[in-house]
């Protein structure tokens, strides 16, 4: 036979039920508006029915139920959501960065302008065909002298802006690792943290997200795998357990960084315990696996997390092609075939390379022409572009960051070797001006080492090159942007709070409370019926 009592226990446990799921509801407006919250339902679920099995169960007319009962409290998740989001996030990690390097570039070289190296040579020109008709002209010899300054400092300019980026760049991968290894230790500390409290029969969900926000941020650095290990104990069947985080090779292998509480570090290398310098091979020579206990002492890895004699290294190479700090590298530079004395390749040296070859390429036949003529004094012309940096000045190492001319020639611009021929004593006039003439043609000869094209053309076909580099990077992080929205607008939908939707869960539960509260009036009523009202005769 059934309690008496059995109705009000029943109802009873949908007031608790009701009451948790109103709570929830709270909550879940509570943080309607905090990144990386995903909404919170309360699974209800029955209560063992009446009566229950057994040779001396009661016989009744039917399985009776007894109420509701909260079976946990679960947030809305979807796992393959969240690994396209990381992987889009990757990608437009990689492009975004890619196309900030091409920008700044951009903005640097500042072609076409009217202040950049292409008016400067111009000008240059100009100059030097100005000469070439007034030979004996001091201020149209000063102009020529001016000019060539000006392609010098455009040229130094070029190159400093650039290594100053790229050193910009270097510091921005040292503050990246950093990143990332506080990363891994966060993600190892919150799987700590969440494998103490599931035993227990709890659902740390607010932990959850913390952990899932940090691979969202770990995803767009490099491109990561993840894994689940169960807890045990009385840990819930919905209990997502500890998280291993792994980062993906190229040839398909994982790099295992998290393994539960435990967590490895990035060093570039073998002895820096921090990432701050990072010189153009570190990222190539390799980035060393060690794990770190609590007294702070480091032990190198190999891919399985097994204690290694010796440091093993990672070479950058070996990660997939995506992720800002691949970004990074391959636009800070880095060595073409793994070792220091590799030729170096990457977005900041390739430029860099150009306009050393460019200015190098200038300076040594504008200085063979110049050779050919003869200054004012009737003298062979001297060395006209020179690098700055030695001493004492001639012409030998040229590059765009030491291209200048000769101190000779701008305390005196009667040196410029603007005639063809030296003067001749019985004519007043000091030479002509052929070999200026010969020096201003330069800007259409082809030189061997520009590839059989004027130094003009090169420059053009530099920023021609950089400019459709820079569209192909805008256009993939357009494309990336677009398609990471379109993921996040979908697991919006699956995870973010919806507030009319939580409006109508309130008062569908406030509702519910309210008709079991109901239920227990009824009940008392009959119980009130029983006890008081039964057995008096008469009545």
């Amino acid at each position: 036979m059934r309690s008496t009592f059995m109705g009000l226990e029943a109802s009873k446990r949908g007031l608790f039920t009701q009451q948790s799921a109103l709570y929830t509801t709270g909550h879940n407006i509570s943080n309607a508006n905090t990144a990386g919250y995903s909404r919170q339902r309360v699974n209800m679920q029955p209560t063992l029915g009446f009566p229950g099995t057994g040779l001396n169960a009661p016989i009744t007319p039917g399985f009776i139920g007894t109420g509701v009962e909260a079976g946990s409290v679960q947030r809305i998740r979807d796992s393959f959501v969240d690994r396209q989001y990381r992987q889009e996030s990757n990608k437009l990690g990689y492009w975004e960065s890619r196309s900030q390097a091409i920008s700044q570039m951009e903005d640097v070289l500042n072609e076409p302008s009217d202040y950049g190296l292409a008016k400067s040579l111009d000008e240059l020109w100009k100059s030097l065909q100005d000469l070439s008709v007034n030979p004996e002209n001091g201020g149209a010899r000063a102009v020529v002298v001016q000019r060539g300054i000006a392609v010098a400092d455009s040229f130094n300019y070029m190159n400093k802006s650039i290594t100053e980026i790229q050193d910009n760049t270097s510091k921005e991968i040292g503050i990246s690792l950093n990143n990332v290894n506080s990363i891994l230790e966060q993600i190892g500390d919150l799987n700590r943290q969440i494998t103490a409290i599931e035993p227990n029969g709890y659902m740390p969900n607010d932990l959850y997200d913390a952990r899932d926000n940090l691979l969202d941020e770990l995803g767009t650095f490099f491109p990561i795998e993840t894994s689940n290990v169960l807890s045990g104990g009385n840990a819930l069947k919905v209990a997502e357990g500890s998280v291993t985080v792994s980062l993906k090779l190229k040839d398909g292998t994982l790099l295992k960084v998290v393994d539960g509480k435990d967590f490895a570090q990035l060093r570039v290398t073998a002895t820096d315990r921090e990432a701050d310098n990072v010189t153009p091979n570190s990222m190539v020579e390799g980035l060393h696996l060690v794990s770190v206990d609590d007294a702070g002492i480091e032990t190198f890895l190999n891919n399985d997390w097994t204690t290694a004699g010796a440091a093993v290294s990672q070479n950058i190479n070996s990660f997939s092609d995506l992720g800002k700090l691949k970004s990074l590298v391959n636009s800070f530079g880095y060595s073409s075939d793994g070792t220091p004395a590799g030729t170096e390749k990457g977005l900041f040296p390739d430029m860099i390379a150009k306009l050393n070859l460019m200015a190098k390429s200038f300076a040594e036949e504008f200085n063979a022409l110049h050779a050919n003529g003869t200054d004012m004094n009737g003298a062979q012309g001297g060395t006209f572009f020179i690098n700055k940096t030695q001493t004492p000045e001639n012409a030998t190492d040229i590059d765009a960051g030491n291209i200048y001319i000769a101190t000779a020639i701008i305390d005196n611009s009667n040196l410029i070797a603007a005639s063809d021929s030296a003067p001749d004593p019985l004519n007043p006039e000091e030479g002509n001006g052929k070999q200026a003439l010969t020096l201003a043609n330069m800007k259409f000869n082809s030189l061997v080492a520009l590839e059989n094209v004027s130094v003009q053309t090169y420059f053009q076909g530099v920023i021609g090159k950089l400019g459709v580099d820079g569209q192909q990077a805008s256009r993939l992080m357009f494309n990336t942007v677009t398609l990471q929205q379109a993921v996040s607008e979908r697991r919006a939908s699956i995870s973010s709070v919806s507030l009319d939707e939580e409006m109508t869960n309130m008062i569908t539960f406030q509702q519910a409370y309210n008709a079991s509260a109901r239920m227990i009036t009824v009940v008392d009523e009959t119980l009130d019926k029983i006890i008081n009202g039964m057995g008096r005769v008469g009545n």
